[in-house]
C-alpha cells in the first residue's frame, strides 16, 4: 500500500475516491437511508476537490482502498473501501496523517460505533 497526496483534482481522480466512499459509507452508515446516501453522493466530488489535503491508500495496482481528507490539524473525511476494511488501511492513513499533517482532532458521528471505537482505539 500506498500513499499519496492527490494534487491534481480532475474526474479521473475524484471518481474511484467517490467510490471509496459510497462502499464504505454502503457497509458502515446503516443509519442512513437509501435516498440520504444518494443526496449526500451528489456533494462528495465537490468536498474532495475542496478539502485542502487529499490523501489516498492505493493498493499494488494503484487502484484507491481508501481516502483521507485534512484541513489544518482536523481529520474532515477517512473512508476505507468496503472489501479492505479491518486490513489496517484506516489505521494507515491515520497515524499518516497524524505524522506528516499533526491531526490531532476529528469528529466523528455518534450513530457509527464502528467508527466511534475505531478512533478512540487511536487515541482520539
Amino acid at each position: 500500500m500506498k500513499i499519496i497526496e492527490i494534487a491534481d483534482r480532475d474526474p479521473l481522480r475524484i471518481e474511484p475516491l467517490a467510490d471509496v466512499w459510497e462502499s464504505s459509507v454502503r457497509a458502515t452508515h446503516g443509519f442512513l437511508s437509501e435516498s440520504e446516501i444518494e443526496r449526500i453522493k451528489q456533494y462528495v466530488p465537490q468536498a474532495l476537490k475542496d478539502v485542502p489535503h487529499l490523501l489516498a491508500a492505493e493498493n499494488e495496482e494503484g487502484v484507491p482502498v481508501g481516502f483521507m481528507g485534512i484541513a489544518g490539524q482536523h481529520l474532515e473525511m477517512l473512508f476505507v473501501s468496503v472489501g479492505e476494511r479491518g486490513k489496517g488501511v484506516g489505521k494507515t492513513l491515520l497515524q499518516y496523517g497524524m505524522d506528516a499533517y499533526a491531526v490531532s482532532d476529528l469528529a466523528v458521528n455518534e450513530q457509527n460505533p464502528l467508527a466511534k471505537g475505531f478512533y478512540e482505539h487511536m487515541g482520539f
